[in-house]
C-alpha cells in the first residue's frame, strides 16, 4: 500500500464529517478565530517591524563604531607619521649641531694644553686666545662643579647609582689627566717640534 504524501493527505475524521457541515465550520472557525488572526498578525508586523528597526539600530551602531575605529586609527597614525617626522627633522639637525659641539669642546680643549708660544703661533690675536681660553675653563669648571656637587651629596645618602656615577666622573678626570701627560709627551718630541716649526 502506497501512502500519500503529507500535504495532500487528510485526516480520516475529517473525512467521515459531511462537507456541508465540514464548510459550515470552516467558515464558523474563519468568522470566530478571524479577529485572533488579524491580530496575531499585526503582532508579527510589529514583531518584525520591531526586528527589522533592532538590525537597522544594530547596523548603524556598527557602522558607527567601524567610522569612529578608522578615525581613531587615522588619528592614530598621523600621530605616529608626524612624531616620526619631528623625530627625522630633529635627529639631522642635531646630529650636525653635535658634533660640530665636538669639534669645537674637542679644539679648544686641546688648544687650553698647548704651550704658550704654540697657541700665538696657531692663534695670531690675542682676543681669540682669551675667547678660545675663557670658553674651554668654562667647559672644565662645570665638569669640576659638578663632580664636586656629586661628591657632597653621596657622602651623606650613599646610594649605588650616585657612587657609580660619581666613579666614572672621577675616572673620566683620571683619563683627562692621562691625556694631557700624553699630550705633554708628544710635544716634547723632537718629530713634532719640526713638523710644527715648518710653516
Amino acid at each position: 500500500m502506497q501512502q500519500q504524501p503529507l500535504v495532500n493527505r487528510r485526516p480520516d475524521w475529517i473525512n467521515r464529517i459531511p462537507y456541508k457541515q465540514r464548510r459550515m465550520e470552516s467558515s464558523f472557525a474563519k468568522e470566530l478565530f478571524s479577529e485572533s488572526l488579524q491580530l496575531s498578525n499585526a503582532e508579527l508586523g510589529f514583531q518584525e517591524k520591531d526586528r527589522e528597526s533592532d538590525l537597522d539600530r544594530d547596523w548603524q551602531r556598527g557602522r558607527d563604531q567601524f567610522h569612529t575605529i578608522g578615525y581613531r586609527d587615522g588619528l592614530m597614525a598621523g600621530r605616529e607619521a608626524s612624531a616620526q617626522g619631528g623625530f627625522n627633522v630633529g635627529f639631522k639637525q642635531s646630529v650636525l649641531v653635535g658634533h660640530n659641539w665636538g669639534v669645537v669642546r674637542g679644539v679648544t680643549s686641546v688648544l687650553t694644553f698647548l704651550p704658550d708660544d704654540l697657541k700665538e703661533k696657531l692663534i695670531e690675536t690675542q682676543e681669540k686666545r682669551k675667547k678660545i681660553r675663557v670658553l674651554d675653563a668654562l667647559i672644565f669648571f662645570r665638569d669640576d662643579i659638578m663632580r664636586k656637587k656629586l661628591m657632597e651629596q653621596t657622602e651623606p645618602v650613599k646610594k649605588s647609582s650616585d657612587v657609580a656615577r660619581m666613579n666614572r666622573m672621577i675616572a673620566h678626570a683620571a683619563d683627562l689627566e692621562i691625556y694631557v701627560g700624553e699630550l705633554q709627551s708628544l710635544l716634547d718630541s723632537p718629530t713634532i717640534k719640526l713638523h710644527l716649526s715648518v710653516k
